[in-house]
């Protein structure tokens, strides 16, 4: 790609010379994690506890095993080399290398990260990112903000560092660090300290170039090296990478000026494990020369595998600084000359790029949220380095006999080793299996080539198990996560398709292969009685039902499940469409399409009777879905919660297109020759299937119209699922009426909590008992989307339920929708919802336009809750705040009314 080019198309430029292997854009980016310490890659304690075997204490002393973590900082695309920020107020205990946050023991609802930073802006090649931490001038309050949320009970609020008063009297900096690519391997530096205060303030600035450490752990890696080449010039050397050059200003014109400091990215042995240094300079050197004033603490021969450039400031009241560095594979004469130009040029290109993306007709506060909800999606990459059997090996494990003792011991076969999306890289620096998925549909609004490569990534070789499960997360890889990942596949797929005209069929033929690998491993493992029903345990939904899903039942016997059930149903709807898709070209799909089909059927015979009344999942008297418990002795009941485990059947909802008659009519005459050889399946199923709605488009369900109006009743009441900004997890009716099960003189119960968890089930560091989730809101409207595309604008329901509007569904979905958006738009006053009550939000210049995106919100007034960054799936607020100014009311079923050659 030449710079020559419109700049208009930059950035489009060169995502595609990236996909087409060109030039390397995407080689270096954000993909340092947040958070390294506790995690389950650096446990290696005998039982297990990862937050408790290497804490936030150690991190800045020893040495990472798998991963380095930093503020606001980027790495290769291996991680082989990092750079990041470090800052001292001058009374920081320590230097601020990390981000601080609560242990799962340590925090009244779990872990928690207690920092104020914001993804601001990034392009999909990184060509140009922005990121904002607000620093206090006092000392951070470590023990204050462990001591008080420790003593918090879970019906209390968390105590949050604005609460500790560091921020009082805007006494803090806001610091701004900024990239912009030169080249795919010139990364321009500009970080920029604002005293918000009313005094002059000190700040120390040191920007900080490290080699995650290789070397030791397994031997033979050549040690790689730093050193200080000349003034203003660390050079790095590494075996893969080759010669980089650190280029930085401040020599002069800085008070104390601008020395360089050196140290070895290996552990303080003596304070960690009070056993002797191999050398002086230690992963803490820096920090101990800073903070503590030990000067033998860092090499004087300006050498080794760490080094910070240390910027000492003073910073007048309402003033700044600017310190400009550049890390390039290119030694440079004069690496200033075309600096400004470059920013000033990436910048233009991020704002056109955008444009681009933002369609006509937002406001301006609709933008910003679409623009940094998707700026923190770029951010959440992480390089994710785990090879499993070397690490069970490092445990003392045989990698080839599974022990239930260790975890993840029978996934020995995973290698992990690739840049990946994470759903927040503080509170959850791993992959999920299901929040990956979701993370690819607002991904895809900006880099459809990285959208795909992460859906292919988890179906590949060294993620997939043998036995065909997905892996879930790290803490269980062997967990079970919803399938949706086929949802996720065909979602891009026809993303891509209906922009460039032409979709890209080696991914999904490639996908659909892997995928049916997965389907088969569902039928063959989740479904305990071979009746079509599933246990899928808890299925990411943690706390949502009257027991722990995952774990053995106190009553004995096992749950079908009406989620899990409902989750396979999608499944083979997905997989359906996509068989259909790929018999375009070759005419073996059409028997997969039938199989499928069948599958379906089958499900949804099984969804809507077995056995007698009490032992169905469907409750006629309520009208909805709900689990069953089936006890040893044959028995079962109906646990009665109206909560999202009864609404996910709605979710389970596709349109086929009328024209798939015409092409495929013998897959058309097996479907009528199976439902008429199958009286069960002819009464429940068929209507809807078989006969044809709005431009003869066939609609696959598990209920009928009926049904369907019975349970949207519901989900659309105010009192019940329908909150003012979104779609709640659980009924409100559970307020007053809280569901409770008697087991063995134990009660067991589930109410509506709006909020934060009262229960420490899954660690309590989430909640599905009453707030509103991204995710499956999104899947909702989705559905309904699809129903309206079948049922056409002639069918309406109340919305809300009891107003006397009526309103047809794809009205409907966009009301849930522009509620869900409204979470993070302010008011009159200023107020955000997703905010709370926290007034710096609402009124000061310096918060007021941040957007934090949490993991889910409260269900009655929308404030943010859990982890504090979770774009990864809350990203989705992109596609709800720009969906229905791009899908008109006719536009959705017509998307695919006939297959784009």
């Amino acid at each position: 790609m030449t710079e020559s080019g419109d700049r208009a198309d930059a950035e489009r430029l060169r995502l595609a010379d990236a996909d087409a292997g060109r030039a390397a854009w995407r080689r270096w980016g954000p993909y340092l994690s947040e958070r390294q310490w506790g995690t389950v890659r650096e446990d290696y304690s005998p039982g297990g506890d990862a937050w408790s075997y290497f804490t936030h204490d150690q991190a800045r002393s020893r040495a990472y095993r798998w991963g380095e973590d930093g503020i606001a900082g980027v790495s290769d695309d291996k991680q082989r080399l990092c750079f990041a920020l470090a800052l001292w107020n001058g009374r920081d205990p320590i230097l601020k290398e990390r981000m601080f946050g609560l242990t799962n023991e340590e925090g009244n609802h779990g872990e928690d990260v207690k920092e104020y930073y914001f993804h601001l802006d990034s392009t999909p090649t990184h060509s140009y990112m922005k990121y904002l931490y607000k620093y206090p001038q006092a000392a951070y309050p470590y023990d204050d903000l462990v001591s008080v949320n420790r003593e918090r009970g879970r019906h209390e609020p968390e105590y949050e560092l604005l609460d500790t008063g560091v921020f009082d009297e805007d006494r803090y900096f806001d610091v701004f660090v900024e990239y912009a690519k030169a080249g795919p391997e010139d990364l321009l530096i500009e970080i920029t300290a604002h005293n918000r205060g009313p005094d002059e303030a000190a700040l120390h600035l040191l920007p900080t170039l490290w080699f995650r450490h290789t070397w030791s752990w397994a031997g033979g890696t050549a040690v790689p090296g730093l050193r200080r080449q000349a003034d203003g010039v660390i050079r790095a050397d590494h075996e893969e990478l080759g010669p980089r050059w650190l280029y930085f200003e401040g020599a002069e014109g800085f008070e104390g000026g601008s020395p360089t400091l050196f140290t070895e990215n290996d552990t303080d042995n003596e304070r960690i494990f009070d056993s002797p240094n191999a050398t002086p300079y230690v992963k803490n050197g820096i920090d101990r020369y800073v903070v503590h004033g030990e000067t033998g603490a860092v090499n004087p021969a300006q050498t080794g595998t760490k080094a910070a450039v240390h910027h000492a400031l003073t910073v007048p009241a309402g003033d700044s600084v600017t310190v400009r560095l550049r890390l390039t594979g290119t030694e440079l004469a004069d690496p200033w000359a075309e600096f400004q130009q470059v920013f000033d040029t990436r910048r233009t290109e991020a704002d056109v790029f955008f444009e681009g993306v933002v369609p006509d007709g937002l406001g301006d506060d609709e933008r910003r949220t679409v623009r940094q909800a998707l700026a923190g999606m770029l951010w959440s990459k992480q390089y994710y380095y785990l090879d499993v059997e070397r690490w069970l090996t490092e445990h003392g494990a045989d990698p080839l006999a599974a022990d239930p003792r260790l975890r993840n011991s029978a996934w020995y076969h995973m290698v992990n080793d690739a840049v990946i999306s994470m759903p927040d890289t503080w509170e959850y620096p791993w992959f999920a299996a299901w929040d990956l998925a979701f993370h690819t549909i607002a991904l895809s609004m900006v880099d459809i080539g990285f959208a795909k490569a992460q859906l292919d990534l988890l179906l590949r070789r060294l993620y997939l198990h043998p036995n065909g499960q997905i892996p879930a997360y790290e803490w269980n890889f062997g967990d079970v996560n919803p399938p949706v990942h086929a949802w996720a596949v065909l979602f891009v797929y026809e993303l891509e398709k209906h922009r460039t005209g032409s979709g890209d069929r080696v991914f999904l033929e490639s996908a659909f292969q892997k995928l049916s690998k997965n389907f088969t491993w569902w039928l063959n493992r989740k479904d305990i009685d071979g009746n079509n029903v599933f246990q899928g345990g808890f299925l990411g939904l943690d706390n949502i039902g009257v027991f722990d899903r995952s774990a053995p039942l106190p009553t004995g016997g096992h749950l079908d499940q009406a989620d899990g059930t409902a989750w396979m149903a999608l499944y083979c709807q997905n997989l359906l469409e996509i068989a259909i898709e790929l018999a375009d070209g070759n005419r073996v799909y059409v028997e997969h399409a039938q199989t499928l089909f069948e599958h379906f059927a089958w499900i949804a015979v099984a969804m809507n009777r077995i056995g007698n009344d009490n032992q169905s999942l469907w409750d006629e008297e309520d009208g909805f879905y709900y689990d069953v418990l089936r006890l040893p002795d044959g028995s079962a009941t109906r646990l009665k919660v109206r909560s999202l485990v009864g609404l996910i059947p709605l979710a389970a909802t596709s349109v086929i297109s009328g024209w798939t008659d015409q092409r495929y009519p013998e897959l058309v005459q097996g479907a009528q020759e199976f439902v008429s050889s199958h009286p069960a399946v002819e009464a429940l199923v068929s209507p809807h299937i078989l006969a044809s709605g709005t431009a003869g488009r066939h609609l696959f369900a598990l209920f009928d119209e009926d049904r369907l109006r019975r349970i949207l009743s519901r989900m659309l009441d105010e009192d019940e699922f329908l909150g003012p900004h979104g779609i709640r997890s659980l009924s409100r009716y559970h307020a007053d009426h809280p569901y409770t099960f008697d087991v063995h003189g134990e009660t067991y119960g589930v109410g509506y909590l709006p909020g934060e968890s009262d229960t420490g089930m899954f660690g309590g560091n989430s909640n599905w008992r009453g707030p509103v989730w991204f995710p499956v809101n999104v899947l909702l409207v989705r559905a309904l989307l699809n129903l309206h595309a079948y049922h056409g604008d002639d069918f309406t329901v109340e919305c809300p339920t009891g107003s006397g509007r009526r309103l047809n569904l794809y009205e409907v979905a966009r009301e849930i929708s522009g509620r869900l958006t409204a979470t993070f738009l302010s008011d009159a006053d200023g107020h955000r919802p997703v905010h709370g009550s926290r007034p710096e939000f609402a009124k000061d210049p310096h918060w007021k336009d941040l957007i934090l995106f949490y993991e889910y919100f409260h269900g009655d007034t929308g404030a943010g809750l859990g982890a504090s960054h979770q774009t990864g799936w809350t990203g989705l607020a992109a596609v709800t705040a720009t969906l229905f100014h791009v899908v008109g009311a006719g536009d959705w079923g017509a998307l695919r009314e006939e297959p784009l050659s």
